[in-house]
């Protein structure tokens, strides 16, 4: 069975906002990449491109985690509940609107081994 964990958190930052907000979520890569759980951790903004032309918030951070318990370990450290009390949950935060999601790459009827 696979245990990994893919997140997708996309952000809308307040009009003004995007630059505050994208190096703030950059600020929070590198003690992430501490955590030894963490596969990939990467802020990134959306481009125009002819090939891609769907619609979505402009700041969009890309997680893989080793496991559950790992992401929602890192969910709980300090620093990033300060950042959305900071920025999100706060009346002059950066963040208009987040969205958060948890995905699997695991099949509905995958058949895991059992180890």
């Amino acid at each position: 069975m696979s245990a990994k964990i893919y997140c997708t958190a996309s952000f809308k930052p307040k009009p003004g906002k995007e630059e505050a907000l994208f190096k703030a979520l950059q600020a929070l890569e590198p003690n992430a990449h501490r955590e030894d759980a963490c596969l990939l951790y990467t802020v990134t903004r959306h481009i125009d491109n002819p090939f891609a032309q769907g619609s979505s918030y402009p700041i969009v951070f890309h997680e893989i985690w080793a496991n559950r318990a790992a992401f929602e370990a890192h969910c709980q450290r300090r620093e990033i509940r300060d950042f959305f009390a900071t920025h999100l949950d706060a009346e002059d935060g950066d963040i208009e609107d987040a969205n958060v999601c948890v995905y699997s790459d695991e099949p509905l009827t995958y058949d895991a081994p059992k180890l």
